[in-house]
């Protein structure tokens, strides 16, 4: 059975990304999520997606460089609150599932941090372009689903040898790889990013998609 899951909780246009409004929206329709995961100056988790705040909130930071409340005050004049993780996982009430992407690269103190925070969850996985994330969870916790997000210049080949790695459990793949049959001999689960269009959620439904405005 495919999977499809909300690309930063924006299910439709008038929603902000990574915020509880549109993670909220998505679970009442029975939705799971993806999301994306920074961790502040004074090590707390939030979803957001940009390492700096300047094109949202027009102030030149990075958030590993500022204290939560810090952040908060900031987004809060926006009417844009940024969720701490703690906050999503409280909403999703174990119900629903959560896509976690790491943006950075996380400390290992932060990394624990992480799967403190997420050792009640039952529906869940950690993905990242940063590689070495998954394997520094790996060593920690073998168990934990990860998820190798690949860039969209990467080649079949490059692809396939990656899914060949025990710390990567599935691949999270750009959409333009959705008809890409060579993909088809890879024993590893696979989801797409990010579906737009109508059309092209109809024709692949029966993949793991990850999609938004639709």
């Amino acid at each position: 059975m495919s999977t499809h899951l909300i690309h930063r909780g924006l299910a439709k246009n008038k929603f902000k990304e990574n915020t509880i409004n549109s993670f909220k929206y998505c679970f009442n329709k029975n939705f799971g999520i993806e999301t994306d995961l920074h961790c502040t100056l004074d090590n707390k988790i939030v979803c957001f997606h940009d390492f700096n705040l300047k094109a949202k909130f027009k102030v030149n930071k990075y958030i590993s460089k500022i204290n939560y409340n810090d952040l908060k005050t900031i987004s809060n004049q926006f009417r844009t609150p940024i969720p701490l993780l703690n906050e999503l996982i409280k909403i999703s009430k174990n119900k629903y599932y959560l896509m976690l992407e790491i943006k950075p690269l996380f400390s290992k103190l932060n990394l624990i941090k992480l799967l403190k925070e997420i050792k009640n969850l039952k529906q869940y996985s950690i993905t990242s372009f940063k590689e070495k994330n998954l394997i520094d969870i790996y060593k920690i916790n073998k168990k934990i689903n990860l998820g190798l997000l690949i860039p969209s210049t990467w080649s079949i080949e490059k692809i396939k040898k990656k899914s060949k790695l025990k710390h990567v459990k599935f691949l999270v793949l750009e959409k333009k790889f959705l008809s890409t049959k060579k993909l088809d001999k890879i024993n590893k689960e696979i989801y797409y990013y990010t579906v737009k269009s109508k059309k092209l959620f109809v024709k692949y439904k029966s993949k793991n998609l990850i999609f938004e405005n639709l």
